[in-house]
Parts: C-alpha cells; structure tokens; sequence
C-alpha cells in the first residue's frame, strides 16, 4: 500500500497534530521586501508545498525578489495564506497532481519530497517543462558519520535489496528515511536535465516545531542551571530556514547545477559557543553546568533528542557535526548571525499554542523536562562527589 504524505510525515517528524504549527509572526518571515534586492531576471517559480518550514520564507523571499510564485499543495497547512500574492494549485503529492497538466515554469523548488513516488508523480506532468528542478535533500543521504570533513562526494545510502522505494510501507518510512531520500535524489536527476540536490543539516528558527534548536533559547531564557552536554568544544553545525530559503532563491536564480551540502555556519562553533551566544542574545542569567557524554548515556539521555542539536563527536558520529559546505560557501551560502536566530525563535515560540508549549515543556519532542534535568544534574554531582559510586 502507497504511503500518504500525511502518514510520512507523522511516521517520521513525530511534530504534527497536537504540536501544532503555530502563527507566522512577522518576524519568522524574510526581510522587509524594501530592503531586498530585486533579481537581475524576474522569473517563474513553482514552489511544491510552500506553506509549511522554510516553504514560507521562500515565498516572501521570492516575492520580494520580483518572481512570480506558484504554489501546489493541499491547501490545508495554513490554507491560502498567501491568497493574492500566488497562484495555489491543488494537488496532493501521493494522488492527484493534474493540475500541473500543460503548465511550463523556469524554474522548480521541491521542499517536501522525501518518496522517489512523490517526484514521479509530478514529474509525469512537469518533465520537459521545467527549466530547473531545485531538490532539497539531507545530508541523512550519508550512512557514514565517522569521518569530520567529509563532502558531497561522500558515499550514499542505498536502498535494502528487496524494498520497493516507490511502494514502502507507512511503519518503515522513518526506517528507510535516508535511503528513500537517496532514491528521490535519483529519481530527479533521470527526470530532469539541469538540477540541483541541496542537502541541509539540521534546519533551525521560526517555524520549526520540532524543537531541536528551539529547546535551547527557550531553557535558556528561563535561566537558572542549565545542563549541558558533553564539552564546550563539541561541534555543532545548523542552519537558520531563513538562510537555507533565500540561498536556494538565489541558486535557482544563477541557474546553479550540482550537489551542495548546506548548513552552517561558516566556521567552526563548539556547542559552549552556541549556549553561550543565544544566553547573550536573550539576555538570560543561566548558568551551564557540562555532563560528560558517558554518563548522559548512562542516565539514558540521547543525543539529538533530549540534548538537542548536539551529537558526541566520537566513535559513528564523530563527523556528524562536522560535514564540509565549503563548495555552498563558494556558491554564495551566507548566514545571519546566531543572536538574530536566537532572538526571533524564542519571539516566535512565545506564539505557539499552549499544547505546544506545554509539550516543549515535557520534553515531548525535543529536548527534557526541568524536572529530568535537575534529577540528572544532582546524579551527576552526586557521582563527583562519590566517584566510586554508580548513580542511575
């Protein structure tokens, strides 16, 4: 049986339904259209979803430059948000994609694809039609995290010997995940001449609901002892939507071909430099208290999920943090500085909805409760002051 779109992404993003999705702000959006720059070339842009993560951004971002924009999609995730500014088309990436029938666009933005179906489906009415496909990807295509430095060139995920990637039951998508976004990478490149794979690490800001970085400027900003893991000097490498939307704009623009991992930022940053950049940004009087990765493993805190953003730089994951973007920096990646994702996702997760906040509260997506932490932070004092001890 085919998976639905829907049923992905609950499987996979564990961020839907009582999470919510919150308001758009304005200051999870781009700039001002004022203080944008127009494009050398207006041009016509195809946006598949565009109303979701980054999607939004896109659109104002592209607007902004003097594109036209059409977006297709359900129209059920924020429904005609931008009623007047695009064109919506009604499609559903998993059934009926008839609206593109006939339709010629220069230039194709593909946010939400993760099955190789998806990509098939409209390319049965986009193939031969379309100037440029833009395929936004993951750097989860690699299966091998061990290696700090390792490029596009880096070896990818195939799919199992007997898994049909266009038929994969809806219980192993998450499973499959990287390898299905490996297919779909394929699947563009038979369908399209000129292409371009943008693979994005962990994309943070206004708009995430899936509290991976959101975590950290929200306990943050409640101050007090804060636990942090590992050491100060780990590596961390993430992306404000923001960015990763107005460079993809600009990409589609130049007409850039080619593979490019995209996160950031440009230079190395250790997680003590992030914590202590967001509780400078906010203007938090927290304290962080470092727990060695060996003993958050013991008291059964993962990286990732209950310390997000983080990952111990060691062993399988020892490059994970540390993926090269040096050929999207050639291509003209830039970053906003930390303080300005800091500030605007903290001002953006104050608008949620009390489910959301309540569940970011818990720990139930991302990140742990203050009541985990703190029973974490007196094991891991206790063990220092009884080293001989085991504390559990």
């Amino acid at each position: 049986m085919p998976i639905s779109r829907r049923t992905f992404i609950k499987a996979s993003a564990a961020a839907g339904g009582a999470i919510g999705l919150g308001v758009l702000p304005n200051v999870g959006l781009a700039n001002a259209a004022a203080s944008i720059e127009r494009a050398r070339k207006p041009l016509s842009i195809l946006i598949l979803g565009g109303t979701g993560f980054t999607g939004p951004e896109q659109v104002e971002y592209a607007i902004a430059r003097g594109h036209s924009v059409t977006l297709i999609n359900r129209n059920r995730t924020r429904p005609d948000f931008f009623k007047g500014r695009v064109e919506q088309l009604i499609g559903d990436f998993n059934g009926d994609m008839s609206a593109l029938k006939g339709r010629k666009f220069d230039v194709v933005l593909d946010n939400p694809t993760t099955l190789p179906a998806w990509v098939k489906n409209a390319g049965q009415y986009l193939k031969g039609n379309v100037g440029h496909y833009v395929f936004i990807s993951t750097i989860s295509v690699y299966p091998d995290n061990s290696h700090p430095g390792a490029d596009e060139t880096d070896g990818l995920t195939p799919m199992p010997e007997g898994i049909d990637p266009y038929n994969v039951p809806p219980a192993d998508a998450r499973k499959y995940y990287g390898a299905l976004k490996t297919f779909s990478e394929g699947e563009v490149a038979r369908t399209y001449p000129s292409f371009t794979i943008i693979r994005p690490g962990l994309i943070v800001g206004p708009l995430d609901v899936t509290d991976r970085f959101t975590y950290w400027p929200y306990r943050i900003d409640k101050g007090g002892e804060v636990l942090a893991p590992g050491t100060p000097s780990d590596p961390v490498q993430f992306i404000d939507s923001r960015d990763l939307a107005e460079w993809t704009v600009r990409m589609a623009e130049n007409k850039k071909t080619g593979t490019y991992n995209a996160t950031g930022p440009a230079k190395k940053m250790g997680m003590g430099e992030m914590l202590d950049g967001i509780k400078k940004a906010i203007g938090s009087n927290a304290t962080f208290t470092w727990v060695p990765a060996d003993f958050l493993a013991e008291q059964k805190i993962s990286g990732w999920r209950h310390m997000t953003v983080w990952l111990a730089p060691i062993g399988r994951t020892a490059g994970f943090s540390q993926r090269s973007i040096a050929k999207a920096l050639a291509a003209g990646l830039t970053f906003r500085p930390l303080a300005v994702t800091a500030r605007d996702t903290l001002a953006w997760n104050k608008t949620r909805s009390p489910e959301a906040l309540t569940a970011l509260a818990n720990g139930a997506v991302g990140g742990i409760s203050l009541e985990r932490e703190a029973e974490v932070l007196a094991a891991w004092k206790a063990k220092q002051a009884n080293p001989g001890e085991r504390h559990s």
